[in-house]
């Protein structure tokens, strides 16, 4: 991410009338440049024949193109009274062997209460797995089961990131009207082994909740972006994903940076990238393990997995356009989660 911008020095400027130019004072403009060029360009007192300048990146004439952010150069959540309709495309990718998954979904703001947020997740189109839409009997069933659980209302905390599920009372409600269309549609073992699925699944609160953390969609949309960035716009933290299940996901130490300015489709642009940082070796996630079996005072960390995330946000709402989240780590072989959620036309 770029982290500086470059003034071109014009005849008869000087540093005071350029540190003017951008609002700040000469000093600060002689600093971040000097940090920043090369010694033979470095300013002394005044300029001496420099032909660009370094520039903090939050210099720029239109200040309409700067981020609002709020105390500690925070990125507010504010979803109030909104509602956006996204495509989603999940790929899963296990050594060779790679699925694709396509759907569209609308996502409702419900409420907001003691800095918690409320919303309605609908499925609003057919799933389409590798290009054509689901027709093998194992993959349309388990796709009409799990529509039990749409509208799916959901809650995050106040950086927007996934809670907890919010009407599972509904779920069992629903199901017996689903349970006896499946029966009138299809027949033998197979609709018995998906039914039962899906009613182990919405027969406990704690089932349900489980399920949805391992919801791929709704954990990166949720991921947790609306942060505190800091100073530098940066900020490094411990992050989880569901890569594999396990009821203690993977840890990833990643790093998020936000440019400061948005770009020039008014959208502000947040990448983060890091490691799987966790005392778990691939023997043990392998055997689903929830903790390391090898205790030490200083554990060796399992760094084979990688976690990659780019995300655009709306200029003026700062909602969410475009999100893509690509998460990896070492089994038997390689396995990779990528999520892409892009905003629809209204």
């Amino acid at each position: 991410m770029q982290k500086y911008n470059i003034h071109t020095v014009q005849k008869d400027e000087t540093l005071r009338s350029i540190a003017s130019l951008y609002g700040f004072e000469k000093d600060v403009i002689k600093l971040f440049h000097n940090n920043h060029c090369d010694v033979k360009d470095m300013i002394l007192i005044e300029l001496n024949g420099q032909k660009q300048l370094f520039l903090p990146r939050t210099a720029v004439e239109d200040k309409g193109r700067l981020v609002k952010f709020g105390r500690g150069n925070s990125l507010v959540f504010q979803p109030e009274n909104k509602i956006r309709r996204y495509g989603v495309v999940i790929t899963i990718e296990k050594g060779e062997a790679k699925n694709e998954l396509k759907f569209e979904t609308s996502v409702r703001w419900l409420k907001t209460e003691k800095g918690r947020h409320f919303f309605e997740i609908d499925r609003t189109s057919n799933l389409y797995l590798n290009e054509e839409e689901v027709n093998e009997i194992a993959d349309l069933l388990a796709y009409r089961t799990s529509k039990v659980l749409y509208p799916l209302q959901v809650s995050t905390d106040d950086k927007g990131k996934f809670e907890a599920v919010e009407n599972p009372e509904v779920f069992i409600q629903r199901w017996a009207g689903i349970k006896e269309e499946l029966y009138k549609e299809f027949e033998g073992e197979i609709v018995e082994e998906y039914c039962k699925k899906i009613e182990r699944v919405i027969g406990e609160p704690e089932s349900i909740d489980l399920y949805l953390r391992n919801d791929y969609f709704i954990r990166t949309l949720f991921f947790g972006i609306y942060q505190s960035f800091g100073r530098n716009y940066s900020i490094e933290e411990t992050k989880s994903f569901p890569v594999i299940h396990n009821h203690i996901e993977p840890q990833y130490r990643i790093r998020l940076e936000i440019d400061p300015l948005k770009d020039e489709y008014d959208l502000i642009n947040i990448e983060g990238e890091g490691k799987l940082s966790d005392e778990r070796t691939v023997h043990d996630f392998i055997n689903n393990l929830p903790f390391s079996l090898i205790v030490k005072d200083q554990p060796d960390m399992n760094e084979e997995g990688e976690m990659r995330i780019q995300s655009y946000l709306n200029g003026k709402n700062g909602l969410l356009e475009y999100m893509y989240l690509e998460c990896s780590m070492m089994l038997n072989e390689i396995k990779k989660i990528s999520v892409a959620i892009a905003i629809l036309p209204e």
